[in-house]
């Protein structure tokens, strides 16, 4: 069965996130890399694409996936919190 492919906008759909983002995991391996179909045509192969999506579901469900902290809203300089 020969390997589907997906070009950058259908890449956005699946995966919400900024191109340099993406760029980025893929420099640190953490995304699966694009590859040239011409010097001009970059894709991801979807099965890996949709791999990573997987193993990312069960690193958040395992709680694997470090949160951002809640900001502290005491310590904004504009709107400051009312007491």
């Amino acid at each position: 069965m020969p390997k589907q492919t997906i070009r950058r906008p259908e890449l956005r759909k699946i995966v919400p996130l900024a191109d340099t983002t993406i760029y980025e995991m893929e420099r640190r391996g953490e995304f699966p890399r694009l590859f040239h179909l011409t010097s001009r045509c970059v894709v991801w192969d979807l099965a890996e694409v949709e791999a990573w999506v997987e193993e990312r579901r069960r690193a958040s469900d395992a709680a694997i996936i470090k949160r951002a902290p809640s900001p502290d809203v005491r310590q904004r300089k504009t709107r400051p919190v009312r007491h």
